[in-house]
């Protein structure tokens, strides 16, 4: 528990400094801006071929790690290369990666935090001595720093989706003279990867599909909210997933809700349960799902089941739920037309409070550990 704890505060802090120096309202208006100036499309198309597994783990759960911003930058990408392109259109980097309309002010970050502090204010210790004392200096110094921070951020992410394999690769970068990554030169893949042949398999708009579990549509809120932003590498994969069963099987999800049970999770996605679990809790916390009431007896499917994935989704009995059996969710895209920080911050800080009042139940049974507790002279 305390480290749940600890991870919400930590959590909630970061968010608040994104909104305090105004990184979470300037990525979202820039997202917003190039929708606006480009094909203003209702939805962004992701091949599902980023979410299924080859062997233990997909592309998708290679990225759901705990730090950095691949994942979110992949799809930043897509949402980039469809406001601008044609469908079939063949991607070409159009942005450099720091500065006026670059790849790094698509990106909201916190800063650099400075432990022993327990402020943001690490940024101040290398700046020159006669620039301090001036407010007006110091932002600067901040503003730059976080800039620095940004790109640094953007080329992490970089590198990591770079070096997911051979095959798997979402991005390929060339190299200098030196051997040094020509980062400002990467180009990005499709969601399948760089695939096996010489010449990589580079990105192109898709078409939707709605024959098969091929391409799964993202609502345009989930980028222009500011989602994309404030959302964890396993609550996006989550999300994703749940997307993806929902919109392959619409009067399953619409009349009892989808589920996903270990098994056929852990072989066609590689999402481990703890992820998936703590995903579907945030997201129903946040707003973005809910509950469904399982169905009594099994439903008729919605036309031939061909797909072995989709078969093992949907072809379990959906009786009543026994204990251990899984949650049955639909999607609820209403939650997407929110303003992401602000939901987020409202729903975390009641989460930390929670958290804290179970935290001092606990220690009054155990004298000793009342002892220096936050809430213990309150």
């Amino acid at each position: 528990m305390a480290n749940a704890l600890d991870a919400m505060k930590r959590r909630l802090r970061r968010l608040q400094q994104m909104r305090k120096t105004g990184s979470f309202t300037e990525a979202s208006e820039a997202l917003d801006g190039i929708w606006k100036a480009g094909k203003k499309p209702d939805s962004i198309i992701l091949r599902s071929a980023l979410l299924r597994a080859d062997g233990e783990r997909s592309r998708l759960t290679k990225l759901v790690l705990p730090r950095g911003i691949a994942l979110r930058f992949y799809l930043l990408a897509v949402f980039e290369a469809q406001c601008r392109l044609d469908v079939g259109a063949p991607w070409q980097n159009v942005r450099p990666l720091k500065g006026a309309d670059s790849w790094s002010t698509l990106v909201a970050i916190d800063g650099a935090y400075d432990t022993a502090s327990g402020t943001y204010d690490a940024a101040l210790k290398n700046m020159p001595p006669e620039l301090r004392g001036s407010a007006r200096a110091e932002d600067r110094w901040r503003t730059r720093k976080l800039e620095d921070l940004r790109l640094q951020q953007v080329k992490g992410a970089l590198r990591t989706l770079a070096e997911l394999g051979q095959e798997d690769a979402l991005v390929t970068m060339p190299r200098g003279a030196r051997g040094q990554r020509l980062y400002e030169d990467f180009s990005l893949m499709r969601e399948s990867g760089r695939g096996y042949r010489p010449t990589p398999d580079f990105y192109t708009v898709p078409t939707l599909s709605w024959t098969a579990a091929e391409t799964i549509r993202l609502p345009k809120d989930f980028f222009l909210k500011g989602w994309i932003q404030v959302l964890n590498p396993s609550e996006v994969a989550t999300w994703l997933i749940l997307r993806m069963m929902s919109q392959r099987r619409p009067m399953k999800h619409h009349t009892s809700g989808v589920f996903l049970t270990t098994r056929p999770r852990m072989q066609f996605f590689g999402l481990r349960d703890d992820a998936w679990e703590d995903g579907c809790q945030r997201l129903l916390e946040f707003g973005l799902i809910r509950h469904a009431e399982p169905p009594e007896t099994e439903e008729a499917g919605e036309g031939t089941n061909t797909d072995p994935m989709m078969s093992a989704f949907f072809s379990q009995p959906t009786h009543v739920r026994q204990p251990y059996e899984p949650h049955f969710w639909q999607m609820t895209d209403g939650g997407l037309a929110k303003d992401a920080a602000q939901k987020l911050d409202q729903e975390l800080t009641l989460r930390q409070q929670a958290l804290d009042t179970a935290a001092m139940e606990r220690a009054q049974h155990n004298p000793e550990r009342l002892s220096g507790h936050p809430l213990a002279d309150k």
